[in-house]
């Protein structure tokens, strides 16, 4: 059995039940392994949950890389907007992965919580080198208002932080509505 087939399984567990109510027996079970040879991949529940934590926010920053890459020749807005949509997409898409990010971000073990916040916080600031410039860019252009681009980041992060959220309130449709409500709103705010 492979360690991704272990991350996995725990992944969906976590999301589901969170770090103290999920077992290591359970992720056992769901692999259709032993306890035990759980160990030979991972020192424990909380190494095997910080990788999973880790690996998302890796997986995200190559993606939001990948993504400034393929959109680096268009407009300020097309780029912060094709972040947007991104970002909606995937809340959409990989809700599991969500649910884990989320339990992890706003209930995490007491114990992790610190080194969780760190991890995030680092997460955040990759992601804001990638956004300032598309910010500075639509400033230089004369197309946003001249602003502090940390307060643009921090309404920029704001809007996304709120998209998590509602997913869980509205059906798909009417999640993408308001996504798309919540993005006009946004940039109107902003333009010059």
């Amino acid at each position: 059995m492979s360690s991704q087939a272990i991350k996995r399984e725990a992944l969906s567990l976590f999301a589901k039940h969170g770090y103290e109510g999920t077992s290591l027996s359970a992720i056992a079970d769901a692999v259709g392994i032993k306890k035990a040879s759980i160990y030979s991949h991972f020192d424990g529940k909380e190494a095997l949950f910080l990788e999973i934590f880790e690996d998302i926010l890796t997986e995200e920053i190559t993606s939001g890389k990948t993504l400034m890459a393929k959109v680096y020749d268009q407009s300020p807005k097309e780029q912060l907007y094709a972040v947007f949509q991104y970002t909606y997409r995937v809340y959409e898409e990989e809700r599991e992965k969500f649910a884990f990010w989320k339990r992890a971000m706003l209930f995490p073990p007491e114990f992790l919580r610190e080194q969780l916040q760190i991890q995030f916080i680092n997460y955040e600031k990759q992601w804001s080198l990638l956004l300032s410039r598309a910010f500075q860019q639509a400033i230089q252009e004369k197309l946003i208002k001249k602003k502090d681009i940390d307060e643009l980041l921090a309404v920029f992060y704001c809007l996304i932080d709120g998209l998590f959220i509602e997913l869980h309130y509205y059906g798909r449709k009417r999640y993408r509505e308001r996504a798309e409500s919540v993005w006009n709103t946004f940039w109107s705010g902003i333009e010059k």
